[in-house]
């Protein structure tokens, strides 16, 4: 009944090949959230494969419905006194793009090359949920109990904006009932360094567009004469940033850096590996580091751009010009202000044709703990103690995830310890994950959990 007697059971069990085995078992249900054709394949990975691994853990479980999307509910109460733990995963994988894999990969079938396990969901999140799972597992054998209360969230739905997770998360308030949200999902820093993240970063996509007449009209006839909507929605979109990203609408921005963000991302050196896109340190923000661009400000991307017949050009200028656009933003920004804050810019510069409308009903919002927050100390000393590393502390991710469901409707503290690195190329063929990450996962998600069932844990 030791620290490193867990430690080891969660050694053992990756060392075995038996997360491996888990692991792979789970890769080959293609739970495409984003495929109609695989609902039933969503209840399945539920019922016959996340549902008996909980119960195996002396968690009584349910199958929640929320708009049509299923949730699993897992949950083991020891005492009621105890400190009671939230965690989080999501079975649900991106679209396979089984053509674009390398040759000899697969989406669905766990393959291992140069140190890495290749397969859809293996980073993103059939990984890292299964990683917590494995390290529960280790601190029950080696105690007989895990000293906390530990409950569970498994949704279906994460890669289609979470469908229902908020509403359910409403509706069932007081079952969800914890003193901390602990979770994994999302990469780390960097591939060697342990981390924690806080919250995360909001999302609204949107598009704008020019409808200019009907129909194209031929250009050596009108070229001249009549405007081209695509040369003017391309002045519009160049209006929002300066030519080097730097944003132009000041109710897109934070009014500033808090001192304790800028203090833990001054630890945050981004060190990208070989196969990862070089950093353009010019790019963005003028006097920002790299780290502070990337999780303390806001940045805006146009994703796609649309105009005549892209595939087979003819000379015709358009009728039309689309852009789907985003913006992620931090925390202190108004995301109900985005889009009339872009309609009052286009106003003010001459840009009264184009018109704005939000893709989508789902936005992700911008949430962050504070850096200095009991649990975040707590969280930190404990993956410290196990890895012998001081983790990577970030305010909040990158990208975005519904962190506001746990930390605003559930008024929870947030930790997120992720297990994947930025290069593993999730949401893309080839997605994959270092063995090494996984086995040093299991190692200090088993010395967290452990550390939750002993003195010291924030009250």
């Amino acid at each position: 009944m030791t620290r490193e007697a867990a430690l080891a059971r969660a050694q053992a069990y990756f060392d075995s090949g038996a997360f491996r085995e888990d692991l792979a078992r789970r890769v080959r249900m293609p739970t495409e959230s984003q495929n109609p054709d695989r609902a039933p394949m969503l209840i399945d990975y539920i019922e016959t494969e996340i549902k008996p691994a909980f119960v195996a853990l002396g968690f009584s479980c349910r199958t929640l419905f929320e708009r049509e999307w299923p949730f699993l509910f897992a949950e083991r109460i020891e005492t009621p006194e105890q400190t009671t733990v939230l965690g989080y995963g999501h079975g649900d994988v991106i679209r396979g793009l089984d053509d674009g894999w390398e040759e000899g990969l697969s989406p669905w079938e766990l393959i291992e090359r140069n140190g890495r396990w290749y397969g859809r969901g293996v980073a993103d999140n059939k990984g890292q949920h299964s990683i917590n799972i494995g390290a529960l597992r280790a601190v029950l054998e080696a105690r007989g109990t895990l000293g906390f209360n530990a409950k569970f969230i498994i949704e279906m739905g994460e890669e289609k904006l979470s469908p229902g997770l908020r509403e359910l998360a409403t509706t069932h308030r007081e079952l969800f009932r914890a003193d901390v949200f602990i979770a994994s999902d999302g990469p780390r820093l960097s591939t060697g360094r342990p981390t924690v993240f806080l919250g995360s970063r909001g999302a609204i996509s949107f598009d704008v567009w020019i409808d200019a007449r009907k129909g194209g009209h031929h250009s050596g006839n009108w070229g001249g004469l009549l405007s081209d909507p695509a040369i003017q929605l391309a002045h519009a979109l160049a209006s929002i940033t300066g030519p080097t990203g730097q944003i132009h609408i000041a109710e897109w921005l934070p009014k500033g850096i808090p001192d304790s963000v800028r203090h833990v991302l001054a630890d945050c050196e981004m060190d990208t590996s070989a196969d990862e896109p070089k950093i353009d340190p010019a790019w963005g923000e003028p006097g920002l580091t790299a780290a502070e661009k990337l999780f303390a400000w806001s940045s805006f991307a146009v994703l796609a751009f649309e105009a005549g017949n892209p595939k087979t050009p003819v000379g015709a200028i358009p009728p039309r010009a689309w852009a789907r656009c985003q913006l992620r933003f931090v925390v202190g920004v108004d995301v109900a202000d985005v889009l009339p804050a872009l309609r009052r810019h286009f106003d003010r510069n001459g840009f009264q044709n184009v018109q704005i409308a939000q893709a989508g009903d789902e936005v992700f919002y911008a949430t962050r703990l504070d850096p200095e927050h009991p649990w975040v100390r707590w969280a930190v000393d404990s993956i410290s103690r196990t890895t012998g590393t001081k983790p990577a502390i970030l305010p909040n991710l990158g990208g975005s995830l519904p962190n506001d469901v746990f930390s605003d409707i559930l008024q929870l503290p947030t930790i997120w310890v992720p297990h994947s690195y930025p290069g593993c190329s999730q949401h893309a063929p080839n997605e994959h994950l270092p063995l090494s990450i996984a086995r040093e996962g299991l190692e200090l998600m088993a010395g967290l959990y452990w550390d939750l069932g002993e003195p010291g844990v924030p009250a």
